[in-house]
C-alpha cells in the first residue's frame, strides 16, 4: 500500500521515471535478499544452537536466577534494548528472540503482550544514543541537519517511548484488549 502511494505521489509530482523505478526495484531486492538471508541464517543458527543444547541451557540458566517473573521479564527487555543498538530488527527477531522465547513461555506470559513489548522496546532502542539507528536514517534523508540536533529532537519522543513501554509492562491490557475483543 505504501509503495503504491509512493508511486502515485511520484507520478503526481512528475518525478516518476525509469531510472527511479530501477533504483527502487534494486533497493527492494537488496533489502529483501538481506531479510531472507537473515531468515535462512537464523534458522541454521537456531537449529545448531538447539541441537547443541544451548537453548535449553540458556532457558534453564535464566529460569534458575533468583528473580521473580516480572524482574526476569525486565532483564529480557533490557537485553533486547541493548541489542537494539548494534543490530537491526530482523537480526534481533530472527536470532535473539528465539533464545528468549522458551523463557517467556515457561514464565507463562501472554505472547501477544510480549510481542507488543518487543516492538515498543526495539522502537525505543533505535531512538536511543549511542547508536540511534533512526538518527542516521534521518541524517541520510536530511544531510544538512547535525546529528546533535537530531538527537535533541528525538529526546522528548524517547521519554514518551520509555513511559509507554513501562505502562505497557505494568498494564498488559493496553495491548491485549483489542485481540481479546476481536477473537473473543
Amino acid at each position: 500500500m505504501g509503495a503504491f502511494g509512493g508511486v502515485l505521489l511520484a507520478l503526481g509530482y512528475g518525478k516518476l521515471n525509469g531510472k527511479m523505478l530501477v533504483n527502487a526495484a534494486v533497493g527492494t531486492m537488496q533489502t529483501t535478499s538481506m531479510v531472507l538471508f537473515l531468515g535462512v541464517a537464523s534458522n541454521v543458527f537456531g537449529a545448531v544452537f538447539a541441537r547443541l543444547g544451548s537453548a535449553d541451557l540458556m532457558t534453564r540458566t535464566l529460569l534458575a536466577l533468583p528473580l521473580p517473573p516480572f524482574m526476569m521479564l525486565l532483564v529480557i527487555m533490557i537485553l533486547l534494548f541493548l541489542l537494539g543498538w548494534p543490530f537491526e530488527w530482523p537480526a534481533i527477531i530472527y536470532l535473539f528472540l528465539p533464545i528468549f522465547m522458551p523463557v517467556v513461555i515457561a514464565l507463562k506470559y501472554d505472547l501477544v503482550w510480549f510481542g507488543a513489548l518487543v516492538a515498543v522496546n526495539l522502537q525505543t532502542a533505535f531512538l536511543s544514543p549511542p547508536v540511534a539507528m533512526s538518527a542516521y536514517y534521518l541524517k541520510a534523508v536530511v544531510p544538512d541537519w547535525e546529528l546533535g540536533t537530531i538527537y535533541k529532537g528525538m529526546a522528548d519522543f524517547m521519554v514518551l517511548q520509555i513511559i509507554g513501554l513501562l505502562l505497557l509492562m505494568l498494564f498488559p491490557e493496553i495491548a491485549l484488549w483489542f485481540p481479546r475483543w476481536l477473537f473473543g
